[in-house]
């Protein structure tokens, strides 16, 4: 006996395609996604505008195109990145500001005290624990520590008190200055019943040194102030002895004169 032949129902002689348009245009999408995305990271202005022009006449015909509003870029400078420009900023202000009149004479009366400093640390034959140096910010009088300090000691020792007296009486000046007392150590961790850690020791050799220097009833205290830096200003590597030795020390800064300073 033959078997009947079932007959197609109407419909399933083609098979249903109209899934591809949407799968299509999504192919498209994404393809389109990832070039705008690769575009979007580099960093030239004129290589997105050819992207914008490519897609808004292939991909978006009528509409607005992928690229009118695009992301902020560098616009002073076209390829510049952002650090670049940055640091191009920087490298534009002027290395050489006009001094005023005044800030010179500043300047020549902080070289006095310098040279009367630099007079002392030489008859005094300090010149491998004491030195000076002028900058913008003032007149630097760096003190190592193991001129003042025993390891581990906030306290100046006896016998150097008057390494303090003599620098107070240097400090007398005709126009008084704002003087700031900072205290550094290096990255060696300490740990014991008095401090724990080099914060608190810096801090403490600064003031204890600050009030020696103020037994000089002619200095006013308004002006003085104490920091303590602990480890985190080194002016050497702490990878070596000598560097950490460096490292360990006292600083005196004498700010130059400025409207605030109180008379």
């Amino acid at each position: 006996m033959s078997r009947r032949k079932k007959k197609k129902k109407k419909g399933e002689e083609h098979i249903d395609e109209s899934w591809l348009l949407p799968y299509s245009d999504l192919q498209t999408l994404l393809v389109a996604l990832f070039i705008v995305l690769f575009a979007s990271s580099t960093v030239s202005e004129q290589k997105l505008i050819v992207f914008s022009q490519a897609f808004s006449s292939e991909l978006l015909t009528g509409g607005t195109g992928v690229f009118d509003y695009p992301g902020p870029i560098p616009t002073k400078d076209r390829g510049l990145t952002e650090v670049d420009d940055k640091n191009q900023s920087q490298e534009q202000v002027p290395e050489d500001v006009e001094e005023t009149d005044e800030q010179r004479a500043e300047h020549e009366r902080l070289e006095a005290i310098q040279d009367k400093v630099n007079s002392y640390i030489e008859e005094n034959g300090l010149g491998e624990q004491l030195d000076t140096s002028l900058t913008v910010a003032g007149l630097s009088v760096r003190i190592r520590d193991n001129v003042l300090f025993d390891s581990g000691v906030a306290e100046v020792r006896a016998e150097n008190i008057s390494i303090a007296n003599e620098i107070s009486k240097l400090l007398e000046m005709d126009v008084p200055r704002s003087v700031i007392v900072s205290g550094h150590t290096d990255n060696v961790p300490i740990k014991n019943a008095r401090f724990d850690s080099n914060w608190e020791l810096s801090v403490m050799r600064a003031v204890n040194f600050m009030k020696l220097m103020l037994e000089n009833p002619n200095l006013n205290p308004q002006l003085f102030s104490a920091k303590g830096y602990g480890e985190f200003q080194p002016i050497a590597a702490n990878d070596t002895a000598e560097g950490r030795a460096q490292n360990r020390r006292v600083e005196i800064l004498i700010l130059p004169r400025s409207d605030e300073t109180i008379q």
